[in-house]
């Protein structure tokens, strides 16, 4: 287990001021476009997939599974491990792993989201279910 670390607060902006409010509510958000009705993350306000401007902010499970992951063992921090998470409503997420054993991570496996204290709003992380 990696020892506690101190994250930086996140920089937002008007478009993203939802995530990061929902985020000092544990909860994480991503957005839905309701003309293709596909969800995507990061949150935008223009659909990836039509370019529509009518998307929805949607609260998500926070569950997802482990499409893929690089171990970082060698840093001035210590070991890490980042990779992309891909949630149970659909988008993929990239993220750190946390309050784990890294070398237990495996693609595949299940996550759920755990949100980390900063001097702002906390960080989303996911960490093995």
């Amino acid at each position: 287990m990696a020892e506690a670390r101190k994250y930086p607060a996140p920089q937002g902006n008007p478009e993203t001021a939802p995530f990061w409010e929902a985020a000092r509510q544990g909860k994480f958000l991503i957005k839905r476009c309701t003309a293709c009705g596909e969800p995507h993350y990061f949150p935008r306000a223009i659909c990836p997939f039509c370019f529509s401007d009518q998307t929805v902010w949607e609260e998500s499970s926070g569950e997802g599974e482990i499409y893929t992951f690089s171990l970082m063992r060698k840093s001035p921090t210590g070991p890490y491990a980042i990779g992309y998470v891909t949630l149970k409503e659909g988008p993929s997420v990239q993220t750190n792993f946390v309050d784990c054993e890294l070398e237990k991570l495996r693609i595949g496996q299940k996550v759920k989201v755990v949100f980390k204290p900063t001097d702002g709003a906390p960080l989303p992380f996911f960490t093995p279910v």
